[in-house]
């Protein structure tokens, strides 16, 4: 029972303890919190006059900043009004002057209408009086100076071509005999001949053949014709083709060495020279590429520049003169500040189209642009070679380069010669475009072709007139004729006086 008691007794303070210590934790529980509500509101306060406290600078700054935008916006403002009066009084000046100066044109303008009627007015009186027109004056005056000074004027012309002359050919002598002495290589000036010579007239008759079986075949094989006539001791192959005569050429001299002229011969013989000549036209590229200087050439394009090796113009081998316009052009180069490498590839190449213009329709400059091209040779170096003949404008330094070098090298003495149907041609060419003026008597081609002398009627033409009828005829021969070298026009005014005396 005690027991019983005390448990009870035991559980009723414990019950009352626990409600003890949980009153006690919500009243220390409501003190703290009372406390930091204060703590909360006073720092609330705080943060609130901090801002009015903000509030109030910015807004004082903000007076501050819009009392200077005021301020400065009034003084633009004033600038502005300043400078728009200024412009208004400017412009009102101006047009003042503008009005004084309309006005002043427009005096000046009836003064000059004025001036011209009381000129008119004048001349019209003056050739009323002189019973000639201004125009008829003038020309009488113009004859009648041209008559009284003509002697003064052609020792004038004289002077002056004679000077001018005289001055241009010292220096091109300097830049030319430079050139050519610093060249100096050898030159052939072959002509590879299409002429075979026979040991005896024996041989006609084994290339002709049974019925004419050889030469058909021969001529079948080789793509040329075989020309035999009476002459002696020689058989003529005819072709367009320089490369194909020079095949049939050696094939033609190798079955005379052999003796055996029969079909299945002729086919080796030409196979054969085909290849040998193949191996001469290549050797012929590379040994003209590394004389000229000019490297990195393709090996298809030398082939094919080792072709003008059989190809000749006016009697001169086409390959060594565009070789010895290579050294000429860039000795030329050098002198002048030019590029040497540009001018030397650009004569090394400049007649290439020749070795297939009898292939290529065309002329043989507009052949070597596209092969050039085809074979990606610079750009610099075609403009160089395509303006020789004046096909195309001279695009750069180098193109007047290799120009002037083509000349050196066709118009030196000995360098080219014509056939001569070409020179009979060419002599009668000559006079009749001399003929051709009616104030020529007669004219006579001279020296070769390099130099015409023509005559004039002296009671047609005047000392002045015949400068002017030189220059025309030079001047029609360069557009009509094509010759190596230069011609000279010789103008020739005679007049004979003739009295007896008795």
């Amino acid at each position: 029972m005690i027991s019983t008691l005390t448990l009870i007794l035991f559980a009723v303070i414990a019950v009352l303890a626990f409600i003890s210590g949980y009153v006690l934790r919500w009243l220390i529980t409501l003190g703290k919190r009372g406390s930091v509500e204060i703590e909360i509101k006073q720092m609330l306060l705080d943060a609130k006059e901090e801002a009015e406290e903000l509030i109030e600078k910015a807004k004082e700054k903000a007076e501050q900043l819009k009392e200077d935008l005021t301020k400065e916006l009034k003084d633009k403002e004033e600038r502005l009004l300043r400078r728009e009066e200024m412009a208004d009084k400017l412009r009102l000046d101006l047009d003042k002057k503008e009005e004084e100066l309309e006005r002043q044109s427009k005096e000046l303008q009836e003064k000059m209408e004025k001036a011209d009627s009381l000129l008119e007015e004048e001349m019209k009186k003056l050739e009323e009086l002189a019973g000639i027109s201004k125009e008829e004056a003038k020309q009488k005056l113009l004859e009648d100076v041209e008559k009284a000074f003509e002697e003064d004027l052609n020792v004038r012309i004289q002077k002056l071509s004679q000077d001018n002359e005289e001055i241009l050919e010292k220096k091109a002598r300097e830049l030319i005999v430079t050139a050519i002495h610093r060249v100096g290589n050898s030159v052939p000036a072959e002509v590879l001949s299409t002429t075979v010579e026979l040991p005896n007239d024996e041989v006609k008759g084994k290339i002709i053949g049974r019925e004419g079986r050889n030469i058909r075949a021969f001529e079948r094989a080789s793509g040329v014709d075989i020309i035999i006539d009476d002459t002696p001791g020689t058989i003529t192959i005819s072709s367009f083709d320089p490369v194909r005569r020079q095949i049939a050429r050696v094939a033609l001299e190798n079955l005379i060495l052999d003796g055996r002229i029969q079909p299945a011969k002729i086919e080796e013989a030409i196979k054969n020279a085909e290849n040998e000549i193949n191996k001469i036209i290549k050797k012929k590229g590379e040994e003209a590429a590394h004389e000229a200087g000019v490297y990195n050439l393709d090996p298809k394009l030398m082939t094919i520049l080792g072709r003008l090796h059989f190809r000749t113009s006016y009697g001169q081998n086409v390959l060594w003169h565009s070789v010895e316009m290579a050294h000429i052009a860039g000795i030329i180069a050098e002198e002048i500040g030019a590029d040497p490498q540009v001018a030397r590839a650009g004569a090394l190449l400049h007649d290439i189209g020749k070795a297939l213009d009898h292939e290529v329709s065309g002329t043989h400059v507009e052949i070597g642009r596209k092969v050039l091209q085809k074979f990606g040779v610079d750009d610099a170096v075609i403009k160089a070679m395509e303006a020789h003949h004046e096909e195309y404008p001279f695009s750069t330094p180098e193109s007047y380069i290799v120009q002037v070098a083509d000349a050196i090298s066709g118009g030196r003495p000995g360098a080219r010669r014509d056939t001569v149907e070409q020179y009979i041609k060419r002599l009668q060419d000559l006079e009749a475009i001399a003929n051709s003026y009616p104030e020529v008597e007669k004219s006579f081609a001279i020296s070769g072709g390099r130099e015409i002398r023509i005559f004039v009627k002296p009671s047609e033409i005047s000392d002045l007139e015949s400068y002017k009828l030189a220059r025309d005829i030079a001047k029609r021969v360069e557009e009509e004729l094509k010759y190596p070298g230069e011609i000279k026009i010789h103008v020739v005014r005679e007049t004979h006086a003739t009295e007896y005396a008795r």
